[in-house]
């Protein structure tokens, strides 16, 4: 049986300098206009929120246009100071936010309603607990500052999106030139359900938790991948250890060290240590950057 690949800490650094030179070049080079166009969509929803409430001032008489109106739904939400989340608007003021069930039941959005004013950014909106009409300057800074929140947010969650799906993306494509067969995701319980050797999935559970790509390698092991980019050495602890590496002492724990190779395709910073815990913990790293290394190990278990 082929070894896994274990990389010494020279060789991890290098990497990692490389991924960190790579990332910073991709950051430098992202062009302006992905947030200006955000900010300009978003501070349009706004300065309709600010209309249709009539500065706030009336928030309560058109609560229900606001949250059943897409476009105006995340600018109310972002009024809150910090911003709330969709999922903890729904938990905070134990409600659904279908327009359909909203229009049946008055005091599910009264409860919506009072979160967010609970929450009311007062720096942001001054007037409103002082009882009064906020001058030209005040609205115009209110207006300027939520959709800059708004667009700062939705452009980095948009960041992050694209940047997994082109690592996985990569990734497919590699293993599709290195003439493995891409077949349906599915759930795998028991080994003997996993994809055959030289088959791949996308997007299927191993066990009880999830791989972005399950590999049937030659010998007959099976290969869980993760896709991983990290934003920040900060990040890369939740990407890498607390995600990556725990999934992989579960599928160790469940389906055993000789049958799996836990796996993460790595992009963007990641802290040294975080790297070489992980790979104590038994987790085979792998480079976006040089997914040739990880494509030529893969086929190396054709002569075991």
């Amino acid at each position: 049986m082929i070894a896994l690949p274990r990389w010494p800490e020279d060789e991890l650094n290098k990497q990692r300098a490389t991924a960190q030179e790579m990332f910073r070049q991709e950051r430098m080079q992202e062009p302006l206009e992905q947030y200006l166009e955000a900010f300009d969509e978003q501070q349009g929803h706004v300065e309709d929120l600010l209309e249709t409430t009539i500065d706030l001032s009336k928030l309560d008489d058109s609560a229900l246009d606001v949250i059943t109106n897409p476009k105006l739904i995340e600018a109310f939400r972002y009024l809150a100071g910090p911003p709330v989340s969709e999922d903890d608007l729904k938990v905070l003021s134990e409600a659904v936010l279908t327009a359909s069930r909203l229009r049946k039941n008055p005091d599910m959005v009264r409860r919506i309603i009072e979160v967010i004013k609970v929450g009311l950014d007062r720096r942001r909106f001054p007037w409103v607990a002082e009882n009064r009409e906020p001058t030209e300057a005040e609205r115009a800074a209110a207006v300027i500052a939520s959709a800059a929140l708004i667009a700062t947010s939705r452009t980095s969650t948009q960041r992050r999106n694209e940047s997994k799906e082109k690592q996985e993306t990569l990734v497919e494509e590699a293993l599709i030139e290195a003439q493995l067969k891409k077949i349906p995701t599915r759930k795998v319980e028991t080994l003997n359900l996993a994809p055959a050797p030289g088959e791949f999935c996308r997007e299927s559970y191993l066990g009880m938790r999830k791989a972005d790509f399950i590999i049937g390698l030659y010998d007959h092991r099976v290969m869980a991948v993760e896709c991983k980019v990290s934003n920040s050495s900060t990040n890369s602890i939740k990407r890498l250890n607390n995600d990556a590496a725990a999934k992989a002492e579960e599928w160790i724990r469940e389906f055993g060290r000789a049958s799996t190779v836990p796996t993460a395709v790595l992009s963007g910073v990641y802290k040294m240590k975080n790297l070489i815990s992980a790979q104590e913990r038994g987790l085979t790293l792998f480079w976006a950057h040089d997914i040739a290394a990880m494509i030529q190990w893969i086929q190396s278990t054709r002569t075991a």
